[in-house]
């Protein structure tokens, strides 16, 4: 799939957000070229590396052409005011007031480019300028204070950049609407028109949560918990499997399979309200179960009994998963200077296995193209 094949995409941004939106454009066709600063995105000293490459920068910025300008200086500035001219699509995720500065504007672009900003809380409201990093959204948004672990602590969702990534799909799907409206405008005879949009983390992670700011700010409370006592449990060789329970009867089938049928007529947990006021004097009871057969025990016991229920995987237990090698869902990547890497398919767009560029790779065949 190519739809964007002959698209011109000018990616200024740097981290995971805006350079993982680009990256998708780029595993649809778009001819992304990325500009870095001398010392490069900030992604590549992060992670596994090697060099100025790294696991999360080639996560985020494969298949795109690297090059190199000082946007502090007047020359960097004309070189990217040349690339300006001719994207179709511009991305920045400069704190806001910067990019303006430096000439990263919608008005570099051409007249109909779709100009993209990223950034922490948006570029208005009293607070533009705070701050924000994933951790940072997911605190503010309430989403750690709805993911607490069964220790009743609320947590960040451990190394999973969540609202990083969320932003840039949600990136993805706001350019790819503009270029849809513009391709609407040609076909009506119209000149389409520049189109300007603001994602940011705050507005995706809130985004994320919307069933959950719904019913709170419906209610103007904090509701009970829904589906208690779903969650994880660990297994007496220290392995965690998760229980999921959608329906009322389910919890009856769990205390079968757990041999604890009369914790399914204690009137205290008859139903998902009153086993939420009560956990506390349900959940010990689970886990002491739980610890008296292995993990992978539970799970094909739960399976066998049409439950939603499976061990808690490592990345490398999901690697080597039968499920996960029959289909193929994991791609090699060869990356020079790192080595080979699996990656998972892009979901709907199917493998895509182009490596990431070195810093400032093709500067020059980019600058012998605008003729500087």
């Amino acid at each position: 799939m190519q739809p964007y094949k002959g698209l011109f995409v000018l990616d200024a941004s740097q981290g995971i957000a805006g350079p993982y939106c680009a990256t998708l454009l780029a595993s649809c066709g778009a001819d992304v070229v990325k500009v870095e600063p001398p010392a490069g995105d900030w992604s590549r000293g992060l992670s596994t590396r090697e060099g100025t490459q790294s696991v999360m920068h080639v996560t985020f910025n494969r298949g795109k052409r690297s090059i190199m300008l000082d946007l502090q200086e007047e020359k960097g500035r004309a070189a990217f005011a040349a690339l300006a001219a001719r994207a179709d699509v511009m991305l920045e995720a400069f704190r806001p007031g910067v990019a303006k500065r430096i000439g990263v504007v919608p008005e570099a672009g051409k007249p109909d480019v779709v100009f993209l900003s990223i950034s922490g809380f948006g570029q208005e409201g009293p607070n533009p300028e705070r701050p924000c990093t994933d951790s940072v959204a997911q605190a503010f948004s309430g989403m750690v204070a709805l993911n607490q672990g069964m220790d009743g602590v609320p947590h960040r969702t451990g190394q999973v950049m969540m609202v990083d990534m969320v932003t840039g799909i949600s990136a993805f799907a706001a350019v790819q609407a503009a270029l849809a409206e513009q391709a609407l405008d040609r076909h009506a005879g119209a000149s389409p028109k520049r189109r300007v949009l603001d994602v940011s983390l705050m507005q995706a992670a809130a985004a994320l949560m919307g069933f959950n700011i719904a019913e709170q700010g419906l209610l103007g409370r904090v509701p009970p918990l829904a589906n208690v006592p779903a969650g994880t449990y660990q297994g007496s060789d220290g392995r965690w499997v998760m229980v999921a329970l959608l329906r009322d009867p389910e919890f009856i089938t769990m205390c079968e399979i757990l041999e604890r049928p009369e914790l399914a007529r204690d009137p205290r947990f008859t139903s998902f309200p009153a086993r939420a006021e009560h956990r506390e004097a349900l959940l010990p009871t689970l886990r002491e179960t739980f610890a008296t057969r292995t993990a992978a025990d539970w799970a094909a016991r739960f399976k066998a009994a049409r439950m939603l229920c499976d061990l808690v995987n490592t990345p490398l237990d999901w690697l080597a998963d039968p499920h996960v090698q029959a289909v193929g869902a994991a791609v090699p990547l060869a990356q020079p200077g790192l080595g080979t890497m699996p990656f998972p398919k892009l979901p709907g767009l199917g493998p895509w296995s182009v490596p990431a560029p070195a810093l400032g790779e093709h500067t020059d065949a980019v600058l012998a193209e605008l003729g500087l």
